[in-house]
């Protein structure tokens, strides 16, 4: 019999409580930060098997840039956790996003081939631009 996918499977992972990314004051403006993360892991909230895949982030800093050993750990959090790809790049992205406000920022997932085929998710954010006053 085959398992349907459910709203709790597409859902999964979405809300889960992870350690707190940390940031530490910016000095310098207009500059791109690239992290990648080689051998990010998760798990597949239907089959409960282990996902693999290599996310790189990049972003322009503002005020705040990333800590990255907090970042670390944040992203080791995601080895037991059941979410999609779509998931991971997106949910990463948000809370990347919170805790630095970036002038914008783009995640990149690229896992691991399964029955030969192959998933790239990219989330991007860009700041609100703030609107013009009139003359």
């Amino acid at each position: 019999m085959k398992r349907a996918y459910t709203d709790e499977h597409a859902a999964a992972g979405i809300d889960a409580p992870l350690p707190e990314i940390e940031t530490w004051p910016n000095q310098f403006p207009n500059y791109e930060i690239e992290i990648v993360i080689p051998e990010f892991t998760s798990i597949c909230p239907k089959t409960g098997l282990p996902d693999f895949g290599r996310l790189t982030l990049r972003y322009v800093p503002d005020k705040l840039c990333l800590e990255l050993k907090s970042f670390k750990m944040y992203t080791l959090e995601y080895r037991n956790l059941g979410i999609f790809y779509e998931n991971v790049v997106n949910r990463l992205l948000a809370d990347v996003v919170k805790a630095t406000k970036p002038v914008w920022a783009t995640l990149v997932g690229e896992f691991t081939p399964r029955g030969g085929l192959q998933s790239r998710i990219t989330a991007r954010y860009e700041r609100p631009s703030k609107p013009r006053r009139g003359r």
